[in-house]
């Protein structure tokens, strides 16, 4: 099965040894995994900010990027999110109304695309310890994803995974929101973390980058010991 990896901004620029554990993965449940280095941002941040005329333009770009019959993953579900729901709104009658269509079909995010797609759900991870797992609001209310990624920390080997109390709530990052409401997003994370630490957990997980970003910020201003990981981490922990 061909795979198209779409490695988002701050991945890329921040945690790139996340995008290379996803490739890991993938490539062990046999994908041909490939990268189009041309690629650059799906425009959410333009379009979140109300710059509509320019995130179009990006997100141009990015339809071109994409334009094959792959499947298209990324470990990211706001931005595979972003372009299932909001490419749409951006390209309404427009002539790119059926490619965006096409590419809405194909797009997965990385733990949607495990159990969903190649629906395999252990990949003989190992990490001991304890974890809570960080429901993004992208992931939630954009991909629809609850269960996917608790099943897939299910079969990791010495993982003992429990909820948190509010597991759904906001971390408080939501991109800009965290820059201009800084108080607000501060409280929100410190509420999440909280929560985390009240499980006894040594590990937050989550399917967003973003979030965790978030999240290990404010850890790491407290001098806190739990750690943060992505689940492509989570899953590439371990073997090989």
């Amino acid at each position: 099965m061909k795979v198209q990896l779409f490695i988002p901004c701050f991945i890329d620029q921040l945690y790139p040894q996340t995008a290379f554990n996803m490739d890991k993965v993938l490539e062990k449940a046999c994908c041909d995994v490939e990268y189009n280095v041309n690629q650059t941002c799906c425009g959410q941040p333009a379009f979140n900010a109300g710059f509509w005329d320019d995130a179009r333009d990006v997100a141009s770009k990015f339809l071109k990027d994409f334009d094959t019959v792959d499947y298209v993953v990324a470990p990211s579900a706001s931005c595979v999110g972003f372009v299932r729901n909001y490419y749409p709104k951006l390209f309404e009658n427009s002539s790119s109304h059926n490619q965006v269509k096409n590419l809405s079909g194909r797009i997965y995010e990385f733990s949607e695309f495990l159990t969903e797609i190649l629906k395999i759900k252990n990949y003989g991870a190992e990490l001991n310890g304890k974890a809570t797992y960080h429901d993004s609001c992208a992931a939630l209310r954009e991909c629809k994803i609850k269960q996917g990624p608790r099943e897939l920390l299910s079969h990791v080997k010495g993982l003992e995974l429990v909820e948190m109390e509010d597991n759904e709530t906001c971390c408080g990052f939501g991109g800009t929101f965290s820059v201009k409401y800084e108080a607000i997003s501060s409280g929100m994370a410190d509420q999440k973390i909280q929560h985390a630490l009240a499980t006894g957990a040594d590990y937050i997980i989550s399917t967003d980058m973003s979030c965790l970003m978030q999240l290990d910020g404010y850890i790491k201003k407290k001098e806190l010991k739990l750690k943060t990981m992505h689940l492509a981490d989570v899953l590439a922990s371990g073997w090989g």
